[in-house]
């Protein structure tokens, strides 16, 4: 076993290459030094240090001993900057799963009322599609899934599926292309360029029962799992997308896209979805206490 004292008397006087200097910073004699040096040597069975004129130098043995020496004590340093500057109340960990088609400010807004709640909350976000959310959710390596699907009702799922609030569902266009679409709305968007999101979402549903009510038949251009970057295809012009009126005059402004339209009756809802428990998590609480008002808000 390393006597962890005599290894930092040796990386001392390597840093130094002078017993003499190292004792200086340890507060200790030159004879104290050479003796534990001396056990060190003896514990390793090696020759650490070499003398070279009136300056020691380290043997091969001793370079191999240094570069552990360094690794260790740089190590240890850390260790006491983060046990010094721990946060003095531990964090409460809330691991929650998002849809990929909930748009980012949307998903933000939901989640801000497990910022006000007493405790501090270390976030744990995952984007990835529903099913695979859920799964997670299951295993309890989530504690919440927000969605703007409900669970299906043939799925056997134990757990909640409460809806946080909900939205109405407007048309965007890049100008350009907005210029370009013929006739009135919704007519106009007949053969005109559309983007969508994944199967199996709220927004799409809303949309091709829409459509089919006004016999619209729109060109899909691009299908897309992630509804930032379908944002980003329509700022460039490539198609029409439809997106909640809740965040209307965030994506006219961030995006660049101007509303040419509402879908009637479409209303996308979206809905907490977690496993039931004895004691549910307090983040978990705040949301659907809270994240409910500023939704319905939108669309009073």
């Amino acid at each position: 076993m390393i006597n962890y004292k005599h290894l930092h008397y040796f990386w001392m006087v390597a840093k130094e290459k002078s017993i003499v200097k190292a004792s200086a910073q340890l507060h200790l004699t030159p004879q104290t030094i050479s003796g534990q040096l001396s056990c060190l040597e003896e514990a390793m069975g090696v020759a650490l240090f070499e003398r070279i004129g009136r300056h020691l130098e380290l043997t091969d043995a001793g370079r191999l001993v240094l570069s552990y020496a360094d690794e260790i004590f740089s190590l240890g340093s850390e260790l006491q900057n983060a046990v010094r500057h721990r946060p003095k109340k531990s964090s409460l960990a809330f691991k929650v799963g998002i849809d990929n088609v909930v748009p980012k400010s949307i998903a933000y807004r939901l989640l801000e009322p497990a910022l006000q709640i007493p405790e501090p909350v270390h976030f744990y976000c995952r984007e990835n599609d529903l099913d695979a959310l859920l799964t997670d959710l299951l295993l309890h390596k989530l504690d919440l899934v927000i969605s703007d699907s409900p669970i299906s009702p043939d799925l056997d799922f134990r757990g909640s599926c409460d809806p946080l609030g909900e939205s109405g569902l407007t048309i965007f266009a890049a100008a350009a292309l907005a210029e370009r679409l013929q006739g009135e709305f919704p007519s106009c968007l007949d053969n005109a360029p559309l983007l969508l999101p994944a199967s199996n979402t709220g927004i799409r549903t809303h949309l091709q029962r829409w459509f089919d009510k006004w016999r619209i038949h729109p060109a899909i251009v691009g299908e897309f799992e992630d509804s930032a970057l379908m944002k980003e295809f329509a700022q460039a012009g490539v198609g029409v997308i439809a997106a909640p009126t809740a965040i209307s005059a965030e994506i006219e402004r961030k995006h660049e896209l101007i509303a040419i339209g509402a879908v009637e009756e479409a209303v996308i809802r979206y809905y907490a979805i977690s496993v039931q428990r004895k004691t549910a998590h307090p983040a978990v609480t705040a949301i659907a206490e809270k994240a409910g008002e500023w939704l319905f808000k939108q669309i009073a």
